[in-house]
């Protein structure tokens, strides 16, 4: 997982937990003193039960992870989970902080097999421990509370099918249809990608196609085969559409990114480019060789990248 990744799940579990830590906190407080009293535990749980938000499920569980309470939930009690070992369940096996409260990393859920989390929160009653107040989550409840993801544009390689990769020298490049055509290939994309609203391709040349989202009906996407890649008519399918002032692509330099395109197509008879993709709104460019090597970059980087330094890193 990539670093920009990592950090966005992580200030949204911070801020999911900093929303759950104080009413647990609470609940296990008024839990001290009627501890092990199923019947008074099952109150308090159901009267605090909505001051958690989202909450799917509350109880309580003792030391060793035994429930000792029966599962609150929305619909009232649920007494067939009373006496349930959970102590073979992830969140039991991760480590609680010093603070005493633990949202687990996310799991499959044992009942519907959903994405989920359980936060726990330690019971104490001076300085021993009882056990922990639980609740568990499923992820689709859960509020998206930062920022939308940001796709990082730093340069990444990833390495592809070991078989592929192990008899990459035994192969060579076999001329596609694309290949054969590529000047009015590249003309074609060129303009539905400056003029009329294409914003995202994915060209495969081994296998002469280009997989191609519009603006105007961005959901779906459109196959275009090397007949249609080689027909300049196919832009009268499409009205011409002003290039996106939030484009991330300078529009005069979409020429520049597919010859680039092409360059390493048709560059080397071993190494070479079997498909690429462009996405106009956040610069992003993919290119995947022979060797099933895969590398994303900003459209800048990708530019500054001279023929020298492909031959290099490609294997």
């Amino acid at each position: 997982m990539n670093e920009t990744l990592k950090i966005a799940i992580h200030e949204q579990r911070v801020s999911l937990a900093e929303m759950l830590s104080a009413p647990l906190a609470k609940l296990a407080n008024q839990c001290v003193d009627v501890w092990g009293s199923r019947e008074d535990m099952d109150s308090i749980l159901s009267d605090g039960f909505r001051s958690v938000p989202y909450c799917l499920f509350l109880y309580a569980l003792d030391a060793n992870g035994l429930q000792i309470t029966d599962n609150v939930s929305i619909g009232g009690l649920l007494p067939e989970h009373y006496g349930r070992d959970r102590s073979n369940r992830p969140y039991m096996h991760e480590v609680v902080p010093p603070w005493g409260f633990l949202l687990s990393d996310a799991y499959l859920s044992l009942r519907l097999n959903r994405p989920s989390l359980t936060a726990l929160q330690v019971v104490r009653r001076n300085n021993e421990m009882l056990g922990f107040i639980g609740a568990d989550f499923d992820l689709r409840d859960l509020p998206a509370t930062t920022g939308h993801y940001e796709e990082s544009i730093d340069w990444r390689q990833l390495k592809g099918d070991p078989s592929i990769r192990g008899t990459v020298f035994q192969q060579n490049r076999v001329e596609s249809l694309m290949d054969r055509n590529m000047d009015p290939a590249c003309a074609i994309l060129e303009d539905l990608i400056t003029e009329r609203g294409l914003f995202q391709a994915v060209i495969h040349f081994s296998s002469s196609r280009a997989t191609l989202w519009f603006m105007d009906d961005p959901y779906r996407y459109r196959i275009f085969d090397h007949e249609a890649l080689s027909d300049p008519d196919v832009c009268l399918l499409y009205p011409r559409r002003p290039y996106p002032d939030d484009a991330a692509i300078p529009q005069d330099r979409i020429s520049d990114v597919l010859n680039g395109m092409r360059l390493l197509r048709l560059a080397d008879e071993t190494l070479y480019l079997r498909s690429a993709s462009i996405n106009i709104f956040n610069g992003l460019i993919s290119l995947t060789f022979s060797c099933d090597g895969s590398h994303y970059m900003s459209w800048k980087e990708f530019l500054d990248k001279d023929m020298s330094f492909w031959a290099g890193c490609v294997a």
